[in-house]
């Protein structure tokens, strides 16, 4: 999924990214605002992952939606 995808479907993912990434808050949801690279910062912040790391859980993501 590209940056235009995640931006333009952001409402209709926010849930499916809290459900399969539960650590993140609603607030880190919100300061997201379904960018990708906030989200990855996010997911590093939260589940201490390294850059790589985190782009995997994302790309897992991706994968299921």
């Amino acid at each position: 999924m590209n940056k235009d995808q995640w931006e333009g479907r952001w409402n209709e993912l926010r849930g499916k990214v809290k459900e399969h990434l539960g650590r993140l808050t609603d607030d880190d949801l919100q300061e997201a605002e379904g960018k990708r690279d906030s989200l990855l910062a996010k997911i590093q912040s939260r589940y201490g992952d390294s850059k790589d790391a985190a782009e995997k859980r994302l790309e897992e993501l991706e994968r299921k939606l």
